[in-house]
């Protein structure tokens, strides 16, 4: 008999939506593909080459199941630099992924008699690895007409006693919002009345911001000893196939996401490492120019959703996601993207695959040409004719 956790498991949309798109694809069918979550550059020569090279000098065995110290030296040295502090080495935890520090964090803070607080809509993974540790899930909102910010009286609120941790993510997937450091700083000052509830800030997006400053939860001091924060190289490097990313833990969680991590996958691949410094600590460039043209994008896809009637969309101010409010269909997500694929050609995804909350809007990923963008919005359109 299977374990009966596995029915609380959920899935993540995007790679279906994907794989059916790869298959219209191979039937001859033009397909714009707005689905995935990954920059569409390549990884940056200099970082290819680090690893290649890293494989040419014979690193192929193990690495320490935390991570390359130089690596985790380098993730050190970038956060300290950029935000003007970061917790030692002993509490940077290198993983094959982003993924693998949401399931740890749900299992060392989860549990059947806890409670973790986190946003809808949401990254599909957050709900999923929460159910299968079997806490509850309580459910704060990102709503449009506050930007997809969240609101910091609204988390409070959903505080009991049997809250253990509070997730947030800030610039947001789906939504492309970001949350103001007005509104972190309050929940950060709420926080200090609940000092056992612990934070867990997904970052992956931090640089990837528009018009603002990057903005950090290791800027508060107040929550330095009970903050786990996400990040990686995927976004900000275009390196989602490389599997790396990393996750600083307070003192007292870091050796139980050790000991998982050598139950669950031993440690990275040492090539992958080696590819991940040569993006730390080399030519940054590479990060400007795919900000800039994310930032580019965004406005060509919100003034041609906008330009759609029954349709509005927000700018987003980070990340590469636009979050169009379809409501006026009168249809659920799901069927429009359904149709938007079958039908018209263009790969997006329901907002409810993010969330209850995400009904009546569809994530459109920008990592496109700014000519298939243009090009999927005006197929877009012609679906909307069909209902309005």
């Amino acid at each position: 008999m299977l374990n009966r956790t596995l029915l609380s498991l959920g899935t993540e949309t995007a790679f279906t939506v994907l794989a059916r798109a790869g298959e219209l694809a191979n039937q001859g069918k033009s397909i714009i593909n707005l689905g995935i979550g990954q920059p569409d550059f390549s990884t940056p020569p200099h970082i290819v080459d680090a690893g290649i090279t890293a494989l040419r000098d014979g690193a192929h065995g193990y690495t320490p199941s935390m991570g390359l110290p130089i690596l985790r030296e380098a993730v050190q040295e970038d956060l300290s630099a950029r935000y003007g502090y970061c917790p030692p080495i002993s509490q940077i935890q290198i993983t094959p992924g982003g993924k693998p520090v949401i399931f740890m964090a749900a299992m060392i803070y989860g549990g059947v008699d806890n409670e973790i607080i986190l946003p809808n809509p949401s990254f599909p993974i957050y709900q999923s690895a929460v159910a299968y540790s079997q806490a509850t899930p309580v459910f704060y909102s990102l709503k449009e007409q506050n930007g997809f910010a969240f609101n910091a009286d609204e988390i409070l609120s959903k505080i009991t006693s049997n809250t253990n941790m509070i997730m947030i993510n800030s610039p947001h997937n789906p939504t492309g919002g970001i949350t103001p450091p007005s509104e972190i700083k309050k929940l950060v000052e709420g926080l200090t009345l609940h000092p056992n509830i612990t934070l867990f800030s997904d970052e992956i997006y931090d640089r990837l911001v528009f018009d603002n400053k990057p903005h950090s939860l290791l800027s508060y001091p107040e929550i330095r000893d009970r903050l786990i924060l996400l990040n990686g190289w995927s976004k900000t490097y275009a390196m989602t196939g490389w599997r790396i990313g990393y996750g600083i833990w307070p003192k007292q969680a870091i050796e139980f996401a050790d000991k998982i991590g050598v139950n669950y996958h031993s440690c990275v691949n040492a090539p992958t490492q080696f590819a991940a410094l040569a993006a730390t600590t080399g030519d940054q460039s590479c990060v400007e120019e795919m900000r800039l043209a994310f930032n580019r994008r965004a406005a060509i896809i919100t003034h041609k959703l906008n330009e759609i009637k029954g349709i509005s969309c927000q700018k987003p101010k980070g990340a590469f996601y636009a979050f169009p409010n379809i409501s006026a269909f009168g249809i659920s997500s799901d069927k429009i993207q359904t149709e938007l694929l079958e039908e018209f050609g263009v790969a997006g995804i329901s907002g409810t695959a993010f969330g209850s909350f995400g009904e009546g809007y569809l994530r459109l990923s920008s990592a496109n040409s700014d000519a298939l963008i243009s090009e999927a919005c005006d197929r877009l359109k012609q679906l909307a004719n069909g209902y309005l």
